[in-house]
């Protein structure tokens, strides 16, 4: 820790403040007392900008990521985040801490990794429950990545789009997108689910967004998933008789958006990676919801268990851009792309 916190500038708190000797002496001796703890404590909320969604992130409560921020900024002498309007954005130095911590979080991950390895591999079968776009578009190939890793684990995929009762061991671990998971399980938040509005890129451009988004057909998923604020949305804006199509899968949705029959919000890991689809407006955070790895409490030290959710934790990391929303398909890239080619 000591050799990464040396390699750090401790010059200056901001780009645009000069410290005296004094200051910058204390500064350098508050860095080298930073922990672990302290500066995943700052990387979370660089990385959420909020210390709500930084505490959810730590599994802590938000005043506590509060008092120890400030603890944290005392002893380096320096602010390391500024609010810009609702959202904490960090300074010079909050940015520097932020970037170790990201460094070293793959570091941890990494090892955590190699020693799992080296452990006796786990072996038996491993019920896991989750919803067929989720299976199809991102989680597939993390199961079969895991298979290689421990080819004695035997994965018994249980589809269902409803969540099953883990304490009746129904499954083993559920991975779902929900923003109240049941509080008899235990587990991870892996990242924030993005939706945004697609359309087929052959029909969707000039796109005015706005008021004028009434005057297209939507499609929409069902009834069953009203609750949804995404499919109150699309009931809400569509003009009367354009709601055209509604199905009760999000897979089912977003083959109807691919064919054409109308516009309507997908998850951006789905929408982002069809040769076909592209995002109409930005991914609207009202409609985001979280992904859980979760866990009945009994089994959660067991090896076949233990090792899943660490892999499954690590491979997600890596595509979390894709699930928030941040690799998009957009009409301006295909515009550029077409232009290119003209």
């Amino acid at each position: 820790m000591g050799k990464h916190i040396a390699n750090m500038q401790s010059s200056d708190c901001n780009a645009a403040t000069p410290v005296v000797d004094g200051n910058e002496a204390r500064m350098k001796d508050g860095l080298d007392t930073l922990t672990w703890e302290d500066i995943r404590l700052v990387g979370a909320i660089a990385e959420t900008g909020s210390l709500p969604e930084a505490a959810a992130r730590l599994g802590t409560h938000h005043s506590t990521v509060f008092r120890r921020l400030r603890q944290v900024e005392a002893g380096t002498g320096c602010p390391l985040f500024e609010r810009t309007g609702q959202r904490l954005t960090p300074t010079a130095l909050g940015e520097e801490i932020a970037a170790l911590a990201d460094r070293i979080g793959s570091d941890v991950d990494r090892t955590a990794m190699k020693m799992a390895g080296r452990e006796a591999l786990p072996s038996g079968e491993l019920r896991v429950t989750t919803a067929d776009s989720l299976l199809q578009h991102l989680l597939t190939p993390i199961f079969a990545d895991f298979q290689k890793a421990c080819p004695d684990v035997q994965i018994d995929i249980v589809v269902a789009n409803q969540a099953l009762n883990l304490s009746k061991r129904d499954a083993d671990v559920a991975i779902r997108a929900s923003d109240s998971p049941p509080e008899t399980l235990v587990g991870r938040r892996l990242a924030r689910v993005a939706w945004a509005l697609y359309g087929r890129a052959d029909t969707a451009s000039p796109w005015p967004g706005g008021d004028a988004n009434a005057d297209h057909d939507w499609v929409a998923l069902g009834d069953g998933m009203a609750a949804m604020g995404v499919v109150r949305h699309a009931v809400e804006t569509a003009a009367p008789g354009r709601l055209r199509y509604r199905v009760d899968t999000v897979l089912g949705l977003a083959s109807a958006i691919e064919a054409g029959i109308g516009i309507g919000h997908l998850p951006c890991f789905i929408g982002d990676r069809s040769p076909v689809l592209v995002r109409l407006e930005p991914p609207e955070p009202a409609f985001a919801a979280d992904l859980w790895l979760l866990t009945h409490e009994d089994l959660r030290r067991a090896a076949r268990v233990r090792v899943f959710l660490d892999f499954v934790a690590y491979a997600v990391r890596e595509r979390i851009d894709l699930i928030e929303g941040r690799e998009p398909r957009s009409m301006d890239a295909l515009s550029s792309r077409s232009a290119a080619r003209d």
